[in-house]
């Protein structure tokens, strides 16, 4: 097996060790079925220059943002990263950082880390934020599990304009802590009042809302949290596409307890999709009871009194008592969390504002350069931000196969999710398209139809 990394003699002395007479005694207890009897079927080996060659020809069949326009949203957005960003973000501190797990020699981190938090405070609206978690699902989860208790009480209403994934991951875990989940039904692209009034009761231990929603349709935040404080519920507003921030109220303003999502699209790659970065934010009352680390500011004693930083509260059993841990939330997405950082440092309070109104400006536009198009109609009325959905009178396969030859990733196909909107396409621009990409974008509809 020469693709093991050690050498016979290493072997042999493990195998001592473990008092076995041979490798294949070691693997014994692994089922016969499962095992393979035979050679890898692997091609011939290659010449370092000729296996480049292989590899780069196979990396080529992948779609990337460098060579195809992009409408496709749904929680991963395209947006412009200054080239500060990576310019920064890739320093040799930053990038080798792991868990500070000796934080007082890791000041450049924890300042990095404070100062997202700082932001996202900033953003949302909110007292205190954590220093990022994996992704905007598990963020979700986690502001949900705190809602619930260790005792899992109650039950969680969530509205279906939450990311379907989001909710999958929801259902996963109520299963094993044994809450229930209530989803509440949209009604013209937005939660439906009435079913969620009916639906939240003295039992509530959470209300979920996602805004703008899947479909990208705006909520009615104001309106809905009264009915999400009637009783003693957590409200917890979930955000996937944090660029809305910039012109939308904020969830501090419309009453919001706790603000979860996503942020991986500031200052960081799509990257295929992942790795992603959660955030999380809140009121002062839930500081001891949010997940993962919060780094604290304050002054060195004695000296010139400099500032230094510090992990304030560590929440996770490897801190604490296991039956005092809030979590299990075993690392940082730090690296990630300083792409964000240095992202809304470098577009500063103006440019958050542009951003925001470059994607509604954008989207709207395409919005009614698609709906123009005999047969292609608007599926909502209610307004939106970046995205928004249209039935297409074609199959969606069928465009798809048009957008891939014309080199445009298309809209998400909301049947995937949602069977009774067949041939219905979640269609995002943002502040990177072009009035040219749009329109040609609107031309491949057009010879579709035709």
């Amino acid at each position: 097996m020469s693709y093991i990394p050690n050498t016979r003699e290493d072997q042999e002395t493990m195998l001592a060790r473990l008092d076995l007479p041979s490798l294949e005694a070691l693997l014994a207890p692994v089922p016969e079925n499962v095992r393979l009897r035979r050679p890898l079927e692997l091609p011939p080996a290659l010449s370092e220059p000729d296996l480049k060659r292989v590899l780069y020809a196979m990396a080529a069949k992948n779609k990337n943002l460098d060579t195809v326009i992009s409408f496709l949203g749904a929680g991963t957005y395209d947006h412009a990263i200054p080239s500060v960003v990576p310019h920064l973000q890739r320093r040799s501190e930053f990038l080798t950082s792991y868990t500070p797990y000796q934080p007082e020699v890791s000041q450049g981190m924890l300042q990095a880390i404070y100062e997202f938090q700082t932001m996202v405070c900033q953003i949302t609206g909110l007292d205190i934020a954590n220093a990022s978690l994996y992704d905007g699902a598990t963020a979700m989860v986690e502001a949900v599990l705190l809602a619930v208790g260790p005792g899992g009480r109650g039950e969680v209403v969530i509205s279906q304009g939450v990311d379907p994934q989001y909710r999958r991951v929801l259902h996963t875990y109520a299963h094993a802590r044994g809450f229930q989940v209530k989803e509440v039904p949209i009604r013209d692209g937005l939660t439906s009042i009435e079913d969620l009034n009916e639906a939240v009761s003295a039992t509530t231990s959470a209300v979920v809302i996602q805004q703008p929603n899947f479909f990208g349709s705006i909520e009615d935040m104001s309106a809905i949290e009264p009915i999400a404080h009637k009783g003693k519920a957590v409200f917890i507003a979930t955000i996937t596409e944090p660029a809305s921030l910039g012109i939308l109220a904020s969830p501090g303003e419309y009453g919001a307890d706790i603000a979860v999502g996503e942020m991986m699209s500031f200052g960081n790659t799509m990257s295929f999709g992942g790795p992603a970065l959660g955030f999380m934010a809140s009121k002062q009352k839930y500081m001891r009871l949010l997940p993962g680390r919060l780094v604290g500011q304050t002054i060195e004693e004695g000296g010139e009194k400099q500032t230094g930083y510090v992990l304030t509260l560590q929440t996770r059993e490897q801190h604490i008592r296991r039956e005092r841990a809030t979590s299990n939330i075993c690392t940082n997405q730090s690296l990630l969390a300083v792409g964000a950082t240095i992202y809304m440092a470098a577009i500063g309070k103006q440019g958050f504002r542009e951003l925001g109104e470059l994607c509604l400006q954008k989207a709207h536009y395409a919005y009614r350069q698609i709906t123009a198009l005999p047969g292609f109609e608007p599926v909502f009325s209610a307004p939106f931000f970046d995205e928004f959905v249209i039935k297409s009178p074609v199959p969606t396969q069928k465009l798809q196969q048009h957008f891939e030859q014309a080199d445009i990733i298309g809209g998400y196909d909301l049947g995937l999710d949602y069977p009774d909107m067949e041939n219905c396409l979640l269609f995002c621009v943002t502040e990177t398209r072009a009035k040219e990409e749009i329109d040609r974008l609107v031309a491949v509809l057009k010879e579709v139809q035709a």
